[in-house]
């Protein structure tokens, strides 16, 4: 099977302030990806809010990004839902949208018992779309599901044709090892904590999905260039400057807080959804604050057609 490389932007879905999708922004966010240099883009997340839209919204929210896209980037779309009806909906219209792939989290209120029955739930899932490769999404951290995943990858061998990795979203790096290696590398693993991207680089790690791809992508590119030079100390550097950027912002809600970080940048994205809750103009200003004390603003892409 062919392996991805490169870094996948985990989007965010721009909202206007009433809270609607902002369909205009959409064209717009992709070039900037196109531009930065990503090799893809991963729709309806958790970076996405996907958790935060009705069904309808996501469809639309696909086909706006792969209309976009125009087959310049790999399209993965996710399509995790707590129904899983509502999910294989999500997967056969990711089908007829045009998706390259597509993904899902597992069940984040009636959770799945064991490994098996992980398994079994996102077979039903994933033969919703058989002609297109599944990735399961492993993010324990917020659906509270942290199992082996090892014996996931033996479970589901048989019973899911069409899976071909894992987005694998924790920081056991020592099992994402594993995975990378099991069955002499048959699947492809996607690592997705980008504070870890150096790290996953060192045990494998070709390919990343991570949302603050989304705004600064030549700083991690760049890190990925000097650890295949063999440049290591020059790489940790470079890594240790998004790894402070991340400290900076999770003192606050993460998904608004880089909201606000783009639209520093020149970007806005809008508003974040309830239950996430957009940045007050105090920590809007806190952070932008810190964020120019570590020089993010002269390493990362700021939006030229914007005046300051």
């Amino acid at each position: 099977m062919r392996k991805t490389e490169g870094l996948i932007a985990a989007a965010f879905t721009p909202f206007n302030a009433d809270g609607s999708v902002n369909f205009d922004m959409i064209p717009v966010l992709t070039e900037k990806l196109i531009n930065d240099g990503l090799k893809g883009i991963f729709v309806c997340g958790s970076n996405g809010e996907g958790p935060n839209m009705t069904t309808e919204e996501r469809m639309q929210v696909a086909e706006a990004f792969i209309k976009a896209a125009k087959k310049r980037l790999l399209m993965i779309v996710h399509v995790g839902h707590s129904s899983i009806a509502e999910a294989k909906t999500l997967a056969a219209h990711a089908v007829n949208c045009g998706a390259d792939a597509f993904s899902s989290v597992a069940g984040f209120y009636f959770k799945p018992t064991g490994v098996k029955n992980l398994a079994e739930s996102m077979a039903e899932i994933a033969g919703a779309a058989p002609s297109l490769p599944f990735y399961y999404y492993h993010i324990p951290h917020l659906t509270g599901l942290g199992m082996d995943m090892i014996a996931f990858l033996q479970e589901a061998q048989p019973v899911i044709p069409n899976l071909a990795g894992i987005k694998y979203t924790a920081s056991t790096i020592q099992e994402f090892q594993s995975c990378i290696n099991y069955q002499n590398k048959n699947y492809d693993m996607m690592y997705g904590l980008d504070e870890l991207l150096l790290p996953a680089l060192s045990v494998g790690a070709r390919a990343a999905i991570g949302s603050t791809y989304t705004f600064a992508a030549p700083v991690y590119l760049k890190t990925i260039q000097l650890f295949d030079e063999g440049k290591i100390k020059e790489a940790q550097e470079n890594h240790l400057f998004m790894v402070n950027v991340i400290r900076a912002f999770v003192k606050y809600p993460p998904i608004p807080a880089q909201k606000a970080m783009m639209k520093m940048l020149g970007w806005d994205l809008g508003p974040a959804r309830l239950p996430l809750k957009t940045l007050s103009e105090g920590d809007y200003q806190s952070l932008y604050n810190e964020l120019k004390t570590l020089s993010f603003f002269e390493r990362v892409p700021v939006n030229a057609t914007v005046n300051e």
